[in-house]
């Protein structure tokens, strides 16, 4: 995953994996993060944390 700061915009870059069934079984996760990642981005002097599922529906 990536992620940048642009003109006051979090722009997030995750690759696209192949639909795979979530925890639950409902849905089916196309990206993650696994959790939270700190990232190297800064707001307010304090790294930002992103926690990211990108899903469709079953």
């Amino acid at each position: 995953m990536e992620a940048k700061i642009e003109d006051g915009k979090l722009v997030i870059v995750i690759d696209l994996q192949e639909p795979t069934p979530s925890a639950s079984g409902k849905t089916l996760v196309v990206a993650t993060t696994h959790g939270n990642v700190v990232t190297e981005c800064v707001v307010n002097g304090k790294p930002v944390v992103i926690g990211l599922n990108a899903y469709i529906k079953k």
